[in-house]
């Protein structure tokens, strides 16, 4: 099938076009609704990670056990996400979208009121479902309103995931730790408003969607040969093992290694987690419009080399110093992620679904083994001596290198 057809094909559903609309446009506002949607899924999601140390106390949990939810919630994302996408470049199912962010409802009602280990376990393969129907459809929406700003369009839908995943830790520490396990039903209130929202991009896409696609089409470059595709499939795994393990240490064990380094208390470490994340939806923002003028391969490398002196030296720092360092981290290492999504689409074009599916799914599917390697790690030598092993991670990039360049 040409990148053409396949293209073509993702737009079954009958469409609304007019003559200007047979060039693809930039529609700001449906890029925005779909950040604002992964803004309130990332938010919910985050929630689970900010809420361990709860559930470490409430249920006598030990962080191998810690690390198995966290392995639970990613392996289900990670693994359905490819096949979403794959079946859905095929099928297109416009209204995916609303009903994967039901499941996610029904997730978080399991984690309120969950009474045991295995409950717990449930509920967040339960949300990791939600989480996987979401983000290869999510992200197609957002590369179809892009007018050919793919860069552009993908960090502002990363960059609202990012900030999501910034503000749920706060309002763990507002809503969850002080009132327990029970207020996490408030999060649903969050659930309800993105079914709302997923409705309204499901309606753009059916009366907009096969216009944008046939313009996006006359833009679409060549791709990569088969030998090619295989060295930067290879090399992107490195990459993204590299940058996603590196991150799980942060957004699973930071509020540990600070309240066990410092000894802050759990809203102190929250506060800090909340800078880390907010340095790494900044970064992700800035990484797709800066891909799209200088190229993806320059920001890749630019993410990994230039955060590896900081990396390194953020487990010998103090309290300010941390904070400092883990800001630089996160600002110049999530800068990639765009980067990396974009320069896959373009080495296999025809396949946004397929590729997007890939791409999240690796990043929750090497999160989550990463956390349960690292909580196990944790629980053998220590939480601050995982902190020195991963601060290693960024020199993996210098497997940038064997990236091949995208065909115009």
């Amino acid at each position: 099938m040409t990148a053409k057809a396949s293209l073509e094909s993702t737009a079954s559903a009958p469409a609304i076009s007019t003559p200007e609309q047979t060039k693809a446009t930039f529609f700001a506002g449906i890029v925005g609704t779909a950040a604002f949607a992964h803004f309130l899924n990332d938010m919910i999601q985050a929630m689970l990670p900010a809420i361990y140390p709860m559930l470490k106390s409430r249920f006598s949990l030990s962080f191998s056990e810690i690390g198995m939810i966290a392995l639970m919630y990613q392996i289900t994302a990670s693994l359905l996400q490819p096949w979403v996408g794959l079946y859905t470049d095929k099928h297109p199912k416009p209204y995916l979208l609303p009903c994967g962010m039901m499941v996610t409802l029904a997730g978080i009602a399991l984690l309120a009121f969950a009474g045991s280990y295995p409950m717990l376990l449930l509920a967040s393969a339960v949300i990791g479902v939600g989480s996987a129907t979401f983000h290869p459809e999510a992200s197609r929406v957002a590369r179809m309103a892009s007018g050919g700003r793919f860069g552009t369009a993908q960090s502002a839908f990363q960059v609202g995931g990012n900030s999501g995943s910034a503000i749920g830790p706060l309002l763990a520490a507002a809503i969850v730790i002080p009132h327990g396990q029970p207020a996490i039903a408030w999060f649903m209130v969050a659930a309800l408003v993105a079914i709302a929202v997923l409705f309204r991009l499901t309606g753009w896409t059916l009366t907009h969607g096969h216009a944008q696609l046939k313009g996006l089409a006359r833009t679409q470059k060549e791709g990569l040969g088969r030998a090619d595709v295989i060295r930067a499939v290879v090399v992107i795994c490195v990459l993204m093992f590299a940058k996603f393990v590196y991150i799980a240490s942060f957004t699973n064990y930071f509020t540990f290694y600070l309240i066990q380094r410092f000894a802050l208390s759990v809203e102190q470490s929250q506060l800090f987690l909340f800078i880390f994340l907010a340095s790494v939806a900044l970064g992700t923002f800035a990484g797709g419009p800066v891909g799209d003028r200088i190229g993806r391969k320059a920001v890749i490398w630019i993410s990994f080399l230039g955060v590896a002196p900081f990396a390194l030296a953020l487990p010998y720092a103090n309290l300010f110093w941390t904070a400092v360092l883990a800001s630089i981290v996160g600002l110049v290492m999530s800068s990639a992620f765009s980067a990396l999504v974009v320069y896959a689409q373009e080495a296999v074009p025809g396949r946004v679904g397929l590729v997007s599916g890939l791409m999240f799914g690796l990043m929750f599917g090497i999160g989550g083994i990463g956390a349960a390697g690292l909580g196990e790690l944790a629980d053998r030598y220590g939480i601050v001596w995982v902190y020195g092993l991963v601060s290693f991670l960024p020199l993996l990039g210098l497997a940038t290198a064997l990236l091949p360049n995208p065909r115009k």
